[in-house]
């Protein structure tokens, strides 16, 4: 059975620095400074077709995914993984990586976030369902709806994108951001390919 307080990261990907504080579950003061992760851009998964400019905005997400907090769910509990902890934000690390995977692998003509995209044709709205380990079931869950907003207003496509992920072995920090990772980068991979032209 999983402790939070055992909890250590060992990812290889893990960032050089970490964030101050710690996080719930981890301990409340005097113990080491969580490890931070980041995430993924997708590539190596073909050209795409597409063209003109999308402006990519920042997903709507609520507490407690917009946080840099690693979610662990059983049933209706919420908990937080102890030792580790994202980069940034997860709305913020999602759209950074949702840019760089339409760069990587689509042939839309430029892509970015609205304020460097001003006069963009249309833009990709999303939100964030779901970011979060279901320990009941040991799988890592990415739920992201998406919607193409075009300048003049309508809503022209819109779907909902989910992936799960096995946890290998015990659930830690560094367990969970690679298996978390890994479904965040099949859905984003299924956005840019739906947003491309592939929409129905």
């Amino acid at each position: 059975m999983w402790k939070a307080s055992d909890m250590r990261a060992l990812h290889p990907a893990r960032l050089a620095f970490a964030f101050g504080g710690v996080l719930l579950l981890a301990g409340c003061g005097g113990g080491p400074a969580p490890a931070t992760f980041d995430l993924s851009a997708a590539r190596d998964f073909g050209r795409l077709g597409g063209g003109g400019q999308l402006a990519v905005t920042e997903p709507v997400a609520l507490q407690p995914i917009n946080s840099e907090r690693i979610i662990v769910r059983q049933g209706a509990s919420v908990s937080f993984v102890g030792g580790g902890q994202w980069s940034d934000k997860l709305p913020a690390l999602v759209q950074a990586r949702l840019i760089q995977t339409f760069e990587n692998g689509s042939r839309i003509a430029t892509v970015g976030r609205p304020s460097t995209l001003a006069n963009a044709g249309a833009m990709l709205a999303s939100e964030l369902r779901a970011f979060e380990i279901d320990a009941t079931r040991q799988v890592a869950v990415v739920e992201i709806t998406a919607r193409i907003v075009q300048a003049s207003g309508p809503v022209t496509a819109a779907r909902i994108f989910r992936a799960e992920v096995p946890v290998n072995g015990a659930i830690d920090a560094a367990s969970a951001t690679r298996a978390l990772d890994e479904a965040q980068q099949q859905v984003l991979v299924q956005i840019v390919r739906w947003a491309s032209g592939g929409r129905r």
